[in-house]
Parts: structure tokens; C-alpha cells; sequence
């Protein structure tokens, strides 16, 4: 994919977000690089942190009894979860053999400086960084594209965030978002992408959401969103607290599709062609008398109905073009109209 298509033109994107989904597991995460660019993914995107940074010492060194834990810490358990820059960079050679690009998100300064040194595709600004104008601002420095989910965001917050990223480039995507984990239906405000386009006519406007189904990616496609970022699992079962809600492959592939189908499903069919339907053929009533007609009678709702014949005379939709004109001809019951 051509890194274009992310912020110009009306091309639909995909992005598959596996995240942490790969349980610190780089096998695992280059199978779903294969799995989701087969898939139908143009972007995979994973996370990068630097969890000694990131948290203060007492969130870091906090016990964390969770079912979702991969360490007694919570710092243990998060660094259960990273890859390596080195590993990240053979899963961005991975996508870029695949025909895909590369998207990470830093969620510190100094990840942002190793993905950036790593020559990222693309960078992602978090719903939780959205108004974070000092992490903001080196991410724009960077020139490179950059997409940015907007959920608990404040028109004012999100507006500063544009700002300061226009100031540098043009290179961006806008994702409406609700940061709800998962999302339900009812909460996911669809009809906002409406807004961010009318209030953003130069971007981009995109969905990420945390829905735990397909139906989301639609509806979003009809109120104007062309990019579209969905988490993604290669098992729902997984422990993570992100497996719950995300895509598995064979729901991907119908979220793509689905998407990809509303253009098509909201054309007309060409005026020229309707009634010519094969159906039509084998199973098209044709108008018969269903009752005796004499010469000079008018032909009335009264003595005409329809029948199915081997092959079409006078379909019984052109019976409005014959009711009110008079026989020819003598017709008993059962007899075809014709011309």
C-alpha cells in the first residue's frame, strides 16, 4: 500500500492492531502479521513502551492480581509483553515483504525516539496521549504520518492536537474512537465521524473501535470514515485483556469485506435492466384473462390476472399499460393477452 492512501484520497484502509495481543511472543507476532495482511490488512500496528519511564515507581512495583497478569508487578507484567527494537524491525521488514506498512505507537518519549530511529511507516497517536502536546509535538517533528484516535478527547484538546501537527505536515488521519473496552453498540456515536468530517474537511477521517463485532465497520464506512482500525486476536481465549473484544482472522477478513461491499451495495441498478432479471424469465407471470372477454371490452382489474408460461408475454408489471384500453378480440378465461 502506498503510504498516501492513509491521509489522502477516498481509499478505505485497513489497520489490524495487535498491540500487546502477542504476549511478548515474537513467533506469535509474525504470525499475525501473515494471518492479517492475508487478511486484508494494509497497516499492522503494534505498541512500544519504555515501562520504566512510563510509570511512576509505585504503579510499576504495584502487586497485580489479575487473571490478564504476566508477572507478580504490574512493571513485571508489562515487560512480559514488549518486544525487542530488534524484533520490531524484522516484523516491519515482515510487513514491507508483504506488501504492508508498519505502525507503532509510542506511548513514552524514549519509545518514540527508538521507533522513530527504526524508521516506522507510520506513528500512532493513542486515545490516552490525544491533548499530550510535548509527545505530540516530537511526533510531528519526525515528519512522519501519523494517524491519532481521538476517544475521550475534548474538541478543544483534539483541535490543539491538529494544530500543532499541521504546523509541521499535512501527513495526518483522524480516528473517531470511544475508549471503551469493549465498546457497547449503544455507546460507540457512529454519527460523530459526520462532524470531524465537516469540522475537518482536509483530513482523513477514519473509525477505531473497540466493538466486539463487524457490524461497527459499515455503518462508520456510510457516515464517511475510509480508515479503519480494528484490535485483532488470533484467539479470543487468549489471557489479555484485549482478546475479549477483538477481531479473530475469519472476522477480520468479514470486516474487510463487509466494509469494502457498502459502495458497491448503495449504487442503483441501471434503470435499463430492471425486469430483464434471469428470474423474470423462468418465473415471470405473464397477463392472461381470468375471465371471458368480448371484442370491444375494456380489459379492467376485474377480468385480468396472471399465469407463469414457458416464456414471457406481457409481463403482469406492464398491466397498468394495458387496463383501460379495449379488446381486439374475443378471449376466454385462461387465454394470453397479447399486444
Amino acid at each position: 500500500m502506498k503510504i498516501e492512501k492513509l491521509y489522502t484520497g477516498d481509499d478505505v484502509v485497513f489497520i489490524a492492531e495487535v498491540g500487546q495481543n502477542h504476549q511478548g511472543e515474537f513467533d506469535l507476532a509474525v504470525e499475525y502479521v501473515h494471518k492479517f495482511v492475508d487478511a486484508g490488512a494494509d497497516i499492522i500496528k503494534f505498541q512500544r513502551r519504555c515501562n520504566s519511564l512510563l510509570f511512576a515507581k509505585d504503579k510499576y512495583d504495584e502487586v497485580y492480581n489479575s487473571e490478564n497478569a504476566f508477572g507478580k508487578t504490574y512493571g513485571e507484567h508489562r515487560e512480559n509483553l514488549e518486544l525487542s527494537i530488534l524484533e520490531l524491525k524484522k516484523l516491519k521488514e515482515l510487513c514491507h515483504s508483504l506488501g504492508a506498512l508498519f505502525m507503532c505507537t509510542p506511548f513514552d518519549e524514549r519509545s518514540l525516539d527508538d521507533i522513530i530511529d527504526l524508521e516506522v511507516d507510520l506513528l500512532k497517536v493513542s486515545s490516552f496521549d490525544i491533548g499530550n502536546l510535548p509527545l505530540i509535538n516530537k511526533m510531528a517533528v519526525s515528519e512522519i504520518p501519523i494517524c491519532m484516535s481521538i476517544g475521550g478527547g475534548q474538541v478543544d484538546q483534539i483541535e490543539a492536537s491538529v494544530d500543532l501537527i499541521f504546523k509541521k505536515h499535512k501527513k495526518l488521519a483522524l480516528l473517531h474512537c470511544v475508549s471503551e473496552y469493549p465498546c457497547p453498540a449503544e455507546n460507540l456515536g457512529l454519527n460523530q465521524i459526520e462532524g470531524l468530517k465537516a469540522r475537518y474537511p482536509q483530513l482523513k477521517i477514519g473509525s477505531s473501535d473497540h466493538f466486539n463485532g463487524i457490524l461497527s465497520g459499515p455503518i462508520a464506512y456510510m457516515f464517511g470514515a475510509r480508515v479503519f482500525e480494528k484490535h485483532v486476536s488470533l484467539n479470543r481465549a487468549l489471557k489479555g485483556t484485549d482478546h475479549s473484544f477483538a477481531l479473530e482472522v475469519d472476522g477480520f477478513r468479514k470486516f474487510v469485506r463487509d466494509v469494502q461491499r457498502v459502495k458497491t451495495m448503495t449504487n442503483p441498478k441501471r434503470a435499463s435492466e430492471l425486469g430483464l432479471e434471469p428470474v423474470f424469465s423462468k418465473l415471470g407471470k405473464s397477463l392472461v384473462a381470468c375471465k371471458d372477454i368480448v371484442k370491444g371490452e375494456v380489459f379492467s382489474l376485474d377480468n385480468l390476472s396472471g399465469k407463469i408460461f414457458h416464456k414471457t408475454h406481457i409481463p403482469v408489471r406492464l398491466s397498468c399499460d394495458v387496463i383501460g384500453k379495449k379488446a381486439k378480440r374475443n378471449f376466454t378465461a385462461g387465454d394470453v393477452i397479447e399486444l
